[in-house]
């Protein structure tokens, strides 16, 4: 296939190209100069996908690295390199926003472009790591020097194609494939259309290890990607079983697709607020809807336990026979967040069928026999068995019991939501939310293969 119309779409323009040249060399001549001038041992260097060639259109997020020896103290470091960082902040007037990975650092906006601020100590390999972003500068080298300039291209490609089905990004909300993994790919397959056409053999623990250090049997991941800069450390680690199957499954639909150049665009959707509503009535399913406000934390922070506290509900609505069949969550990520839950029916009959032992198992018998009275057991199969009245036989009854300070830890709730959760939860019907994003999202719970197949 002829890609050059999509690479025409999807690479930054000269103009791109040259104004985060601009900015970058600007930011980074700053910084480099203000440490020299105070006496700060530090050097300053342009990493991530900008520094490397491989960012797309529209994503040149510019990452400068301040890196200090590895004898500095490690609170000389956090407390130097904010200040640098605030100190370019107010020389190109913006404004500081704090992160926090092993260490803090700055986010800010500059002439349109995001750019991250972070200090870290500077390693010549993975066994001198002392935080985990110290790694990032040795990424930036390697696929500097492994990449060839026609594979930037493959990677582009990679990128694009993961974004349009959805399996791209680490961050925890996606669950997909870092930027650095896609570029360790290509370098691996060497080209895009290889890296699809090997996917569709990939197994759970699929190993690549491009310098052959034969560490794999550290990890048990779906996909184990050694870092060629850190023998120890996985790159797919943050890749979920999911998104690597849709990836997979991606892949295969593209190959036998007669429709390739629409998966490197965004999907067509029907975002119709009264024509998604009539879709999900028309399942004859019963939704449950919670809504709740959230905590000022990180994104990072906050997914993971949205997407802890959405299972532990469903697990618990399901081990009451309640059939949930299917539950996920979306946040406007500033204010609120809704749990949703569709289940085949949210009422159940007043009685429920207690499984006891085995009969063959004498003891036990005697025991469950003794509990709930000889009496009330009967046999299903060849398991002991009494009936009992239900405590619960309405879903959001259940909910509204569990979502209290007495039983809230009848579920694993993420740390951070349970206050909130529990002092601001409401039901809500499924249409009083209205913006863009949350259409998507119900979109994408009734519709939730169109990423992977055009």
């Amino acid at each position: 296939m002829d890609y050059e119309l999509i690479l025409n779409d999807i690479k930054p323009t000269l103009d791109e190209k040259n104004e985060i040249d601009e900015v970058s060399s600007n930011l980074m001549n700053f910084l480099q100069e203000s440490c020299d001038e105070n006496g700060i041992d530090a050097k300053v260097a342009l990493v991530g996908s900008v520094a490397k060639d491989t960012a797309l259109k529209g994503k040149s997020d510019i990452d400068i690295f301040i890196a200090f020896p590895l004898d500095t103290d490690k609170q000389y470091l956090k407390e130097v390199g904010l200040d640098l960082a605030h100190e370019c902040c107010r020389k190109f007037e913006s404004t500081p926003e704090h992160h926090f990975a092993s260490h803090p650092y700055v986010t800010t906006h500059i002439n349109g472009f995001e750019v991250d601020i972070v200090p870290c100590y500077a390693i010549n390999d993975g066994t001198e790591l002392k935080s985990a972003v110290d790694r990032t500068i040795l990424h930036t080298r390697y696929v500097k020097a492994n990449l060839s300039e026609d594979q930037i291209d493959e990677v582009l490609l990679l990128k694009r194609f993961m974004s349009m089905t959805g399996t791209y990004g680490s961050e925890f909300k996606v669950g997909g494939f870092a930027g650095y993994l896609c570029e360790l790919l290509i370098i691996h397959y060497g080209t895009f259309e290889n890296t699809l056409n090997n996917a569709l053999n990939w197994k759970y623990g699929e190993t690549i290890d491009l310098e052959n250090y034969g560490t794999s049997g550290l990890f048990n991941d779906p996909l184990i990607v050694i870092d060629p800069t850190d023998m120890n450390r996985n790159v797919g680690a943050a890749l979920r079983l999911d998104k690597m199957a849709e990836f997979i499954q991606s892949a295969r639909n593209y190959i036998f697709s007669d429709n390739k150049n629409d998966y490197f665009y965004p999907l067509k959707r029907n975002l119709d607020k009264q024509e998604l509503l009539n879709e999900f009535n028309s399942r004859n399913g019963d939704l449950i809807t919670i809504c709740f406000d959230i905590p000022d934390i990180p994104l990072d922070t906050l997914h993971p336990q949205l997407r802890k506290t959405t299972e532990a509900l469903e697990r618990k609505l399901n081990d009451e026979e309640f059939n949930v069949f299917k539950a996920d969550y979306w946040s406007d990520e500033r204010e609120s967040a809704v749990i949703l839950l569709e289940l085949a029916s949210s009422e159940l009959n007043d009685v429920k069928v207690n499984v006891g032992p085995k009969v063959f198992i004498n003891q036990a018998c005697e025991n469950f026999a003794a509990k709930y009275g000889r009496e009330n057991c009967y046999v299903q199969g060849d398991f002991l068995v009494h009936s009992q009245k239900r405590e619960f036989n309405n879903a959001k009854d259940l909910v509204e019991h569990i979502l209290t300070p007495e039983h809230i830890g009848l579920i694993k709730v993420g740390k951070n939501l349970k206050k909130t959760i529990i002092n601001t939860y409401r039901f809500i019907n499924l249409d009083e939310l209205d913006n863009d994003d949350y259409l998507e999202f119900l979109d994408d719970f009734i519709n939730p293969g169109q990423y992977i197949v055009r």
